[in-house]
């Protein structure tokens, strides 16, 4: 599940997208506050940043060159009244990857958010990264924390498809399909659990998160 940080000051707006997104499997953090959201920054993970820059007026660019310099490559977008150009000059020179301006139609803000987090995924080399797990598309090598992972193929091609759908639930269905490359759910709906499981063991942490026992989403 996608864990976003929400910095907006209208209680009414921030409760109406957090409401939103949660119906879209993604969890928000709502903060008003402008002292706790570096602490907040610092002290937690988060996949993305949801930044009114109508908060204190003065101090949003501050705010946002502090996250920025925390967190070099999370995303970043805009959410503000303010649309003339000079406006969105300042807030991409200053660390915005995007920008969305009220009033504004949810499911736009959604594409969006989901938009920022394929883009974030680094594709360097032919490696995708996902937090500390790294995946290499030529060995079919992979790491988490710098320590290898003794995975077998097909643990690979699952794990690869889950991060590569990290913006969504994936269903049992889709992953026969698009990794066992099978079409019959009844009798391999056991063989998914069995390497999900493996998956678990095989991580650090539990990243996979089960959805109602037939669908699953990296958390």
């Amino acid at each position: 599940m996608l864990n976003i940080l929400l910095v907006e000051d209208n209680v009414i707006i921030s409760n109406n997208i957090s409401k939103y997104l949660e119906l879209e499997w993604i969890k928000t953090k709502q903060l008003f506050n402008w002292e706790k959201v570096v602490f907040e920054v610092v002290s937690d993970q988060y996949d993305l940043v949801i930044l009114d820059i109508w908060l204190w007026e003065q101090n949003w660019l501050d705010l946002c060159k502090k996250i920025r310099d925390i967190w070099k490559n999370i995303p970043i977008l805009m959410l503000t009244a303010r649309n003339n150009i000079d406006d969105k000059k300042t807030g991409f020179k200053n660390g915005a990857d995007d920008y969305l301006t009220k009033p504004f139609d949810y499911e736009e803000l959604l594409l969006r958010i989901n938009a920022l987090i394929r883009r974030n995924f680094t594709v360097k080399s032919s490696n995708i990264v996902l937090w500390d797990i790294e995946i290499n598309l030529d060995t079919k090598k992979v790491t988490q924390n710098w320590a290898d992972l003794h995975l077998s193929n097909l643990e690979i091609e699952l794990l690869l498809y889950l991060i590569q759908n990290k913006t969504k639930v994936v269903s049992k269905k889709e992953l026969l399909e698009k990794v066992w490359w099978e079409y019959d759910d009844f009798s391999m709906s056991r063989t998914i659990d069995v390497y999900i499981w493996y998956l678990r063991k095989k991580l650090w942490k539990d990243i996979v998160e089960t959805v109602r026992w037939i669908w699953y989403i990296i958390n």
